[in-house]
């Protein structure tokens, strides 16, 4: 009897690490302007002058901490992302689908289709990501929204999992080869978009 305990619990624990390996569990906190990082705060400000609702914010993942801006500028909504030592991480910004080259919406459809049978797009972001780079030149042309080839494009999805559907984030290279698809659990702040 012990035995069977035994094994069920261990099969439990590793069905939870598995899940947990795959998913992407976030939490954002809106946080004020002052708890923002000092460094981060002085690339950004700039780009906030002419900026419409901004909001700042602490996120927490399943894999790592970060701080981020969102705000409206130009009609386009952004969202620039920073680790917790202020370093820029990546600028986003919504796109809809006929933004796209299309080649590269082609190829991300069909990567999706040939996964799912059933999708619906929820949010497209181009992003900028920024390891080892020059932050000041990274959102400067992001802000120019240049199509260039280091850019990836995060899409945000729902998509029929055998009875019921899932939302998924899906990140794409420039071309729209996949990069990383993961189910998404977001806690209950999807009213927090910006």
């Amino acid at each position: 009897m012990k035995k069977s305990r035994f094994i069920l619990l261990a099969i439990f624990l590793a069905a939870a690490l598995n899940l947990s390996a795959q998913g992407k569990y976030e939490q954002e906190t809106r946080i004020p302007r002052a708890q923002f990082p000092t460094n981060a705060l002085e690339l950004v400000s700039p780009y906030l002058k002419d900026a419409k609702r901004v909001r700042f914010y602490h996120e927490q993942d399943s894999t790592k901490r970060s701080y981020e801006v969102k705000f409206k500028n130009r009609k386009l909504h952004y969202s620039i992302e920073f680790n917790e030592q202020g370093l820029l991480e990546d600028v986003e910004f919504i796109i809809q689908k006929n933004d796209l080259p299309e080649d590269s919406w082609n190829n991300i459809t069909h990567q999706l289709t040939s996964k799912f049978k059933k999708f619906r797009i929820k949010k497209i972001q181009q992003q900028y990501p920024c390891q080892d780079c020059d932050s000041k030149e990274v959102i400067q042309q992001a802000f120019q929204n240049l199509i260039l080839s280091y850019i990836n494009y995060e899409l945000v999805f729902a998509a029929k999992d055998k009875q019921q559907f899932k939302t998924y984030e899906a990140l794409f290279n420039s071309e729209g080869t996949l990069l990383n698809l993961r189910q998404s659990f977001t806690s209950n702040y999807d009213h927090i978009l910006y």
